[in-house]
């Protein structure tokens, strides 16, 4: 014979199943576990491209504006080197970026517009090579090409691995100007 309760005992455990089945306590936690990763990923990454951006656009401020003393005759006049345009230029980069072994320029004089080689200094394997760089600002009237390449460490080097362009895992951000000087002197 079965017991009055038992009746009892099964239907509130079947009803403790039941609300147990529909409760949703968890359920944020887990689907939040699930697509963390991912979403993080994209985060990092959407902050890295416009760290990018922000350093290529302050470099390009930065080389435009220290060009123009060599487009208007002021570095030549004052005997720049090499490491004094570096500094112009570092003086127009607010701070943003490291004036280091980072940065790297080259100033060369060109016979013609179409004779500016911009390629990209980096070899086959990522490497940087500037051994063909120099500084030579030119005199008036001449056309003179200014690039400057900055070696970025990623903020996120592991989940920004695919932004890297170069062998040590940085980002390779550059700025070119070509002009041609203005008749300054005699």
């Amino acid at each position: 014979m079965r017991s009055p309760n038992a009746g009892f005992l099964t239907s509130r455990l079947q009803r403790k199943l039941a609300e147990w089945a529909t409760e949703r306590r968890g359920q944020t936690a887990v689907e939040f576990a699930l697509i963390a990763a991912p979403f993080f990923f994209i985060i990092f990454g959407l902050m890295e491209i416009c760290l990018i951006f922000i350093m290529s656009t302050v470099l390009e401020h930065a080389v435009s504006d220290a060009s123009r003393e060599i487009r208007t005759g002021q570095a030549q006049e004052a005997g720049f080197s090499k490491v004094e345009f570096q500094n112009s230029v570092c003086d127009e980069m607010f701070g943003l970026m490291g004036c280091d072994a980072s940065l790297h320029i080259d100033v060369k004089r060109l016979t013609s517009f179409s004779a500016a080689n911009l390629g990209s200094p980096l070899d086959s394997d990522g490497n940087f090579d500037d051994s063909d760089f120099d500084f030579q600002p030119g005199g008036a009237n001449e056309i003179v090409a200014v690039r400057v390449y900055y070696e970025w460490g990623l903020v996120t080097p592991v989940l920004s691995a695919p932004l890297a362009n170069m062998a040590n895992g940085k980002h390779l951000i550059s700025a070119t100007t070509v002009f041609r000087n203005e008749p300054f002197g005699d």
